[in-house]
């Protein structure tokens, strides 16, 4: 898998996605791809659907035009989006709000899929704190996010950051299997090398801004599997995106994720 995220595995995400998932590695080259979120904040939202593409091909979608996307939760609410290009459906008036149900509907090119997502209850992000080691004359900078998780078993946490302006994304994820009920102790591990040109080594000065979603199990399972794919560089003959296991029928590749959604900036000291 080429140019989607850069990824910085810690042993605490290590743990955290080790089960057993069954992945459908094979090329499925022109198969549909579906990118959808809905959150707790403002829209509009974005559905993007393209075609996948075979490894050995340039990274280039093909968008899907002309298809009908609605999505809906269920309170009665629901919306037809909009084309706006790039593959990309956005909606007017939808809202977003934690504990609905939503569900994705799409024909497009004379199939129909579906996809539910069940947005959680969010959870407080209180702020990020640094710390620093030093490991073979390279300091690595961590950010540790400040969040207490609910009682209740079973909450699922993805968390994205960017570094200053730069657009790539480094994406962890975090369950609550063995730390439940307790203060997050899971931290987030800076770049520190850029000898590869995809990367930038965090120096002081760097802005970090950290994303943090809660998410459903099933979108948890899909980003386990994804970020397990990408660590071990894929296997041959796969696609490009590469394809976790998803929560849209029909055998569309993707996913579609309603969740909760809380940003923090932290200048590295």
């Amino acid at each position: 898998m080429k140019n989607i995220f850069f990824i910085i595995l810690s042993l605490f995400l290590l743990t955290s996605c080790q089960k057993e998932i069954d992945l459908d590695l094979a090329d499925q080259s022109g198969k549909i791809v579906i990118e959808g979120n809905i959150t707790d904040q403002p829209g509009p939202y974005i559905v993007r659907i393209t075609k996948s593409v075979a490894v050995t091909e340039n990274n280039l979608y093909p968008a899907v035009t002309n298809a009908q996307v609605i999505v809906s939760d269920n309170t009665g609410q629901t919306e037809t989006l909009q084309y706006i290009g790039d593959g990309k459906y956005q909606t007017t008036n939808f809202s977003g709000v934690s504990g609905r149900t939503y569900t994705l509907k799409i024909q497009a090119e004379g199939q129909q899929y579906t996809a539910q997502s069940t947005m959680p209850a969010a959870v407080n992000f209180d702020g990020l704190t640094q710390d620093s080691f030093v490991f073979g004359g390279e300091t690595t900078y961590t950010l540790l996010p400040l969040f207490t998780d609910p009682v209740a078993l079973g909450n699922r946490y993805l968390f994205s950051f960017t570094i200053n302006s730069k657009p790539k994304k480094t994406l962890e994820v975090f369950s609550d299997n063995i730390n439940n009920g307790l203060l997050n102790q899971r931290p987030l591990f800076l770049p520190n090398d850029d000898e590869d040109g995809n990367s930038h080594k965090v120096v002081v000065g760097d802005t970090i801004h950290v994303e943090m979603q809660s998410i459903d199990n099933n979108v948890f399972t899909y980003y386990s599997a994804l970020l397990q794919i990408i660590d071990g560089g894929g296997p041959g003959g796969g696609v490009t995106p590469s394809n976790p296991p998803s929560n849209i029928s029909n055998g569309a590749l993707g996913y579609f994720s309603a969740h909760t959604l809380s940003k923090r900036n932290a200048v590295i000291q």
